[in-house]
């Protein structure tokens, strides 16, 4: 008995989305990305501050229309949804928010905020039920009853991640896009979110699409991971081929750059410096597979490269 092949929930496709197309100040925040997600994965994407992470998930939510290119969801084109078939994606797929504090109403009290999807889904029937719900939320991300007639301004960052992820729970996705979830909190929290983001995405069997710029994190979080520069994926492999053998020289050069817990270490190790030039030089590249299930965009001699010094 042969074992099942994974089933891919987001499917991108060439996908691309400029800003000012044509004009002088044209942006290629995404430019010809491809990659899959599959059912039950944690996909993380890392790069720097104005790569295209963030851009992408919020272009398969819908929240930016595309250039060009697919984003299929569960074998349908999201870009083509509309009316009840939108309405009915965007309760499958939720974002938890890099700034817990400014992507929560100030104004309303938690109850209502992690309520909010489950009364525009019609998910209660009534408000014992759905004060249920939001109680059982709360339960489940490590908050207590007392915290749902509260405000946002009086819990810690961390609570107020908590509240963010509850509220993203609250609907019952099978999809969550984390943007950076844990880069406002304290370094002391941060492993608290990850851990519980953890363990919710076994209980719930979540597919996650974790985008971070520290790739320590995201190796500890994800299944794969993809590695964006300049609105292009550079490479794409399993979280131990990637963080263990990276291929490409900016992966090189972002791993490079993770501090190491030992002065005499971090004094003494080499710093790499990635010459972004050479992503402008004209040549034609493509995203070749060096070794199995681990792809980087280079030129056929690139590669020959990649896999001899892999060796």
């Amino acid at each position: 008995m042969t074992e099942e092949a994974p089933k891919k929930l987001v499917e991108l496709k060439d996908l691309q989305l400029y800003f000012n197309k044509g004009k002088s100040n044209e942006v290629r925040a995404i430019d010809h990305v491809s990659f899959d997600i599959y059912e039950g994965e944690v996909f993380g994407l890392v790069g720097e501050s104005g790569s295209g992470k963030t851009t992408i998930g919020r272009t398969i939510l819908k929240l930016y229309e595309p250039t060009a290119g697919t984003i299929t969801f569960d074998g349908e084109d999201v870009t083509k949804l509309k009316g009840k078939h939108l309405s009915e994606f965007r309760k499958d797929s939720q974002m938890i928010f890099q700034d817990p504090q400014a992507s929560l109403n100030g104004r309303m009290k938690v109850r209502d905020i992690i309520a909010e999807g489950i009364d525009v889904n019609h998910l209660a029937k009534s408000k014992e039920e759905r004060n249920a719900k939001v109680q059982e939320l709360l339960d489940l991300v490590g908050l207590n009853k007392d915290h749902a007639s509260r405000y946002p301004h009086e819990f810690s960052g961390g609570q107020r991640q908590r509240i963010g992820i509850a509220r993203a729970l609250a609907v019952d996705p099978k999809f969550i896009i984390a943007d950076e979830p844990i880069s406002a909190l304290d370094v002391s929290i941060q492993a608290q979110v990850v851990n519980l983001m953890k363990e919710l995405q076994k209980k719930h069997s979540l597919t996650y699409l974790f985008i971070a710029h520290d790739l320590s994190m995201v190796k500890y979080i994800s299944d794969r991971i993809g590695v964006m520069h300049w609105g292009k994926l550079l490479e794409i492999g399993t979280a131990d081929a990637v963080y263990n053998h990276p291929l490409h020289p900016y992966t090189k050069s972002l791993l490079s750059a993770i501090p190491v817990p030992d002065p005499e270490v971090e004094n003494n190790r080499q710093h790499i410096d990635y010459d972004p030039s050479v992503e402008t030089d004209g040549k034609e590249r493509t995203m070749l597979e060096v070794n199995p299930g681990h792809f980087v965009l280079a030129t056929e001699e690139e590669a020959a490269t990649y896999k001899v010094q892999q060796k």
